[in-house]
């Protein structure tokens, strides 16, 4: 990098609104709350807090929300519970970092509709329908049948439109992601997913998949787990080769970041490797495991744009302003 380019780079992360949108609380995976000093370290001013999901029942979902909350309200000088977009910038301008709060599958309504408003009120902004595996919303990404969305599921989309929770389609099958994109008109995510053209994993997006998010004014969010580059030293080359396929597909307005880092990665390969149903790459026996990027490596990316001709509207998109525009339109 020249110095220049390091230096616009420096000047342009530290003024933008950087968002990460998933980061998994998972103590046994390494993510505790004190691992969220990272983030502030690294300059993040929003970060997406996995809490619950397809492996957790309402009741569950509800005490593990009730505790997150109380954690980050006890907490004001340091944490902003991210619930509009005034709370995003109020977080920039304070020198905070924002915690966005969501669900990581439905399984955790217990098929229950008025849980949607309720959770949606009680700060979660966006859910993913299915992880991996299908339940009674959608089909997994992994599942060996992708049935598509249920009878069931169109409802629970369509719900989730009206109250104003973001539609996540990271994890879910191709054929539902497709379906419930056809079920309603705001914009969804791809919060944690990369480019299945140069990672032949269905737990990629295809190019048809991304145009569809585009056509609802969404946007795919840029991992950085190995298993999802096709690189095990997940470096920024890799991630700047993804989010260029992405903008020369949909365009870099249709692009934004959600590393979904995990700092024990050796302890959740082994946790992987003991569910092969949910993660059938760990069938392999020449898998190498997980591995992540970090959140301080985002400036190193952003330094990565700038040289590849990225321009510096286009950077502070990928960075948050891209989210910004989506939470906008579908929050309420």
């Amino acid at each position: 990098m020249t110095a220049t380019i390091a230096n616009n780079a420096q000047a342009l992360y530290k003024s933008a609104v950087v968002w990460d949108m998933i980061w998994p609380w998972d103590p046994p995976q390494g993510n505790t709350w004190d691992r969220l000093q990272d983030f502030e370290a690294a300059g993040h001013t929003i970060v997406g807090v996995t809490l619950a999901g397809d492996n957790h029942t309402a009741g569950e979902a509800l005490k593990l929300l009730s505790a997150a909350r109380s954690k980050i309200l006890a907490q004001p000088e340091r944490f902003v519970l991210i619930e509009t977009v005034d709370d995003v910038l109020r977080a920039k301008a304070s020198g905070r970092l924002g915690l966005e709060l969501h669900f990581e599958g439905t399984n955790c309504l217990d098929r229950d509709l008025t849980l949607i408003e309720t959770f949606y009120k009680l700060g979660i902004r966006h859910t993913l329908l299915a992880f991996n595996l299908g339940n009674s919303v959608a089909g997994g990404c992994f599942e060996r049948d992708d049935g598509g969305l249920t009878k069931f599921g169109v409802k629970v989309v369509q719900e989730m439109e009206r109250v104003g929770m973001l539609l996540d389609l990271s994890h879910v099958g191709e054929r539902s992601s497709l379906e419930a994109m056809d079920a309603i008109t705001k914009p969804v995510v791809f919060s944690h997913s990369n480019a299945r053209a140069l990672r032949d994993t269905t737990r990629n997006v295809s190019d048809r998949q991304a145009k569809e998010c585009a056509r609802l004014g969404g946007l795919i969010g840029i991992s950085g787990s190995s298993e999802y580059l096709g690189d095990p030293q997940c470096s920024s080359q890799t991630m700047l080769k993804h989010i260029r396929h992405f903008a020369e597909v949909v365009g870099p307005e249709h692009i934004g970041i959600g590393f979904d880092v995990v700092f024990d990665h050796v302890n959740l390969t082994r946790w992987a490797r003991g569910r092969p149903e949910e993660w059938p790459m760990t069938l392999d026996p020449q898998w190498p495991g997980f591995t992540y990027a970090m959140p301080n490596q985002l400036l190193e990316l952003t330094e990565h744009l700038l040289k590849d001709g990225f321009t510096e509207s286009q950077v502070r998109g990928i960075l948050g302003e891209n989210y910004i525009r989506i939470c906008r339109e579908v929050w309420r």
